[in-house]
């Protein structure tokens, strides 16, 4: 999921474990979920 916060953008898992950030940008912030969860099905 993704949180804004005061610094920015950030990426979090659904237990609120930082994957990435803080992203200026709401569209980074969606890049890197987007690698995460392609990763994430990719392992296996």
């Amino acid at each position: 999921m993704i949180r804004k916060t005061a610094k920015g953008y950030k990426v979090l898992s659904e237990k609120g474990k930082n994957l990435g950030g803080p992203y200026k940008t709401k569209a980074e912030a969606e890049k890197r979920l987007k690698q995460v969860e392609y990763f994430k099905h990719k392992k296996g």
